[in-house]
């Protein structure tokens, strides 16, 4: 029996530490980033390969959806919410990363 309380106690530590964990998971930075703007999802267009769609959101809560040419090196719309001169870098690392830019 003395054993037992060392052990629940080690497998609630455990457990409330992995609870914790999956919490920061949850909350963790998308993958792409670049100053104040991050891309949470980029998918590639379904009529055009060098294009990439992005959805951007930045530190103030702003949210927007966006295309980024990867030939031009053009994001559209030209403006917007979000910084363009921070999307427009994320967009230039979204191709180079897609493979796109030469």
């Amino acid at each position: 029996m003395r054993c037992l309380r060392p052990l629940l106690c080690t497998l609630f530590a455990l457990l409330w530490s992995s609870a914790l964990c999956a919490g920061q998971a949850a909350w963790a930075a998308p993958g792409l980033c670049t100053g104040a703007v991050c891309a949470d999802h980029i998918t590639r267009s379904a009529k055009n390969h060098w294009q990439l769609v992005l959805r951007l959101n930045d530190q103030l809560g702003h949210r927007e959806k966006v295309v980024m040419d990867c030939r031009a090196l053009v994001l559209s719309p030209r403006a917007g919410q979000v910084d363009r001169g921070y999307a427009t870098a994320l967009g230039r690392r979204a191709c180079r990363l897609a493979g796109e830019l030469s």
